[in-house]
């Protein structure tokens, strides 16, 4: 580690970051309905848990002095979870509809970002070392979920693509930012982000396609079972992938790309 540079709460951007990332988001589709549907303790009383949950798990995040990845995929797992019951209580429950659900979660996530940008001059996940970027980053990371869920059903249900097929959107959706990462001088920033918020509804639609009925297009597994099988999964990969914090390169000089 270079001698100006500080440790990050959160993990190095690498392709077993992603890896994970999709797992989660994933767990967070499929357990989300567990308990909403499954369980039929309606979206509201599943939001009330899984926001009760991650309060808590930031807050332990916040409070730690340095990178624990159990910790850190926990709070990941809880985020998505909570998206997933919050974007279905808003979009279903309240009657915003998955267009206007979309809508308004993408300026909560574009007003986050800017007030973040405003504060601290980056966005950057190499700069999370300090309790109010990490309140930025946790606030970002939860709109970008909750707004993952609502993007998904809408390709999935709105533009009659169905699960499958919203899948595969949202999958050559990634293939384009990981081209302009390779070939192309776009801001790293810009693209982390794109891909963070990208990975939230191809979780979301491979998550439905699992376990929503073979007449709406899905495999109808046991939400509970998929559930479990994932993270499974997801446990395997946090225990053999390596795991290393990001670095904060220093005040004098954060990147902004």
């Amino acid at each position: 580690m270079d001698s100006g540079s500080t440790p990050s709460k959160v993990p190095a951007v690498t392709l077993g970051f992603w890896i994970i990332k999709i797992a989660a988001t994933t767990l967070g589709e499929t357990g989300g309905d567990t308990v909403t549907m499954t369980m039929n303790l309606g979206y509201l009383t599943g939001t009330v848990i899984f926001l009760s949950v991650l309060v808590l798990l930031v807050a332990l995040q916040i409070a730690a002095k340095k990178f624990h990845p159990s910790l850190y995929w926990a709070t990941i797992v809880a985020s998505t979870t909570a998206g997933t019951t919050a974007a279905d209580f808003a979009d279903r429950s309240l009657g915003i509809g998955y267009t206007g659900g979309s809508s308004v979660l993408f300026l909560c996530v574009v007003a986050v970002l800017g007030l973040w940008y405003w504060s601290e001059g980056t966005v950057s996940v190499a700069t999370v070392s300090t309790p109010k970027v990490e309140a930025f980053y946790w606030a970002t990371i939860t709109f970008s979920q909750t707004l993952g869920t609502a993007l998904g059903d809408w390709m999935a249900d709105t533009s009659g693509l169905g699960y499958a097929g919203g899948a595969l959107v949202f999958a050559a959706a990634l293939a384009v930012v990981t081209a302009a990462y390779f070939w192309t001088d776009v801001s790293r920033v810009l693209l982390f982000w794109a891909a963070f918020i990208l990975t939230r509804p191809l979780g979301a639609t491979v998550g439905d396609f699992l376990d929503k009925p073979v007449s709406n297009g899905g495999l109808a597994l046991s939400r509970p079972m998929a559930s479990t099988v994932i993270a499974v999964l997801m446990i395997v990969c946090i225990l053999l992938i390596p795991q290393r914090a990001g670095t904060h390169p220093g005040a004098t000089s954060v990147p902004t790309r």
